[in-house]
């Protein structure tokens, strides 16, 4: 595959960095708090960036399809262009209410289906990460390489909590304890899409996840691999943004990470049979 034009990146990067600046404002003047769910919170900065996104990117490429966390049609929109953006306009909701600042902007260009083009940026650190399909992954500049450990035991990981944490509560920390015992530590963030830019920046060794969302997950993953990294479902199949489940590594600890996931997936078998 080519690498894609330049005005993608350029667009995504432009875009994520004025959703930063949003977030930054809007931190200081306040802004309102809302819930779709539960435990999971929108905000009017979430609905401030999307809409600046939309419009930005409907005003450049008017054919593009748009799929956006707040303001999209629903989880079934049909596609009615090869050309697909996906944006998250602030992952880390829960952790900008609360005030923690572990947040960012995600944006990526989706060609058939496959991520070219994307790029998430951290206002509080000032850190954008960008990746092209093709051309290599960077942090400011600079470029990105994963991590050399070659042994879950030596690994820092990272996972995330899906927002019906309550009615999956045993499965997910008996797999959360699975990983705990192997691997050096464990670490929870409460942004997916950052966690797949450390693992690409070698500042965590691999991510699991499920119930994740294509505008999660899509700039992350591409950034992973361009860093040279490796990126599957939690089954090892290929990764799918709309599967719902990633692990992503540094591709050394990849298979002892399927592996501990398979076996933790079949003892619950084994036990719900049993029930």
């Amino acid at each position: 595959m080519t690498t894609p034009d330049p005005v993608f990146l350029a667009t995504a990067v432009e875009i994520v960095l004025r959703s930063g600046e949003i977030q930054m404002l809007r931190r200081e003047s306040g802004f309102s708090i809302n819930k779709k769910g539960t435990i999971d919170l929108v905000t009017e900065v979430d609905l401030e960036c999307e809409r600046m996104c939309r419009a930005v990117l409907a005003e450049r490429f008017p054919d593009h399809d748009i799929l956006g966390e707040e303001l999209s049609s629903g989880p079934a929109q049909v596609a009615s262009s090869h050309y697909r953006w996906v944006f998250d306009p602030l992952d880390g909701t829960t952790n900008y209410a609360h005030g923690l600042p572990v947040f960012c902007a995600s944006l990526a260009l989706e060609i058939d289906g496959q991520a070219v083009a994307g790029a998430v940026y951290d206002p509080t650190r000032k850190e954008l990460f960008t990746g092209e399909r093709g051309a290599g992954a960077f942090l400011n500049g600079t470029r990105l390489q994963v991590s050399e450990t070659g042994a879950l035991l030596d690994a820092l990981l990272v996972t995330g909590f899906p927002y019906d944490v309550h009615q999956k509560l045993q499965p997910l920390i008996a797999m959360f304890g699975a990983f705990l015992g192997q691997a050096r530590a464990v670490r929870r963030l409460g942004s997916a899409a950052l966690d797949l830019c450390y693992v690409a920046a070698g500042r965590f060794d691999g991510f699991w996840e499920q119930s994740l969302r294509p505008w999660d997950v899509s700039a992350g993953a591409l950034i992973v691999e361009e860093a040279g990294g490796r990126v599957t479902g939690m089954d090892g199949t290929r990764f799918d943004p709309a599967a719902a489940h990633l692990v992503a590594s540094n591709g050394r600890i990849h298979q002892a990470m399927l592996r501990v996931i398979d076996e933790q997936q079949g003892q619950r078998s084994k036990v719900t049979g049993q029930m």
